[in-house]
């Protein structure tokens, strides 16, 4: 699990909220409120890569081709999935 230091003052991220309720069985964690817990803090991920998996998957939208999509969404850090 993640430093609780890091999660100060921040709010949690939308998806990592969704899925802790997922597994809560459908209900919100009470200890999830506006600002982030260890579990729905934000993930440190490099803003070019995040931009470069955006721009891709756009392209394959528009073109209807192969446009390496899969691999560099592959490649962002998963923010549903527990360690």
């Amino acid at each position: 699990m993640a430093d609780d230091t890091k999660a100060a003052g921040q709010q949690p991220e939308a998806l990592a909220t969704f899925a802790a309720t997922a597994r809560n069985d459908g209900k919100k964690p009470e200890d999830i409120g506006l600002t982030a817990t260890a579990e729905t803090q934000p993930l440190a991920t490099a803003p070019d890569q995040k931009a470069d998996a955006a721009t891709k998957v756009l392209r394959e939208g528009v073109l209807g081709r192969d446009q390496g999509a899969d691999e560099a969404v592959d490649s962002l850090p998963d923010r549903t999935r527990t360690d």
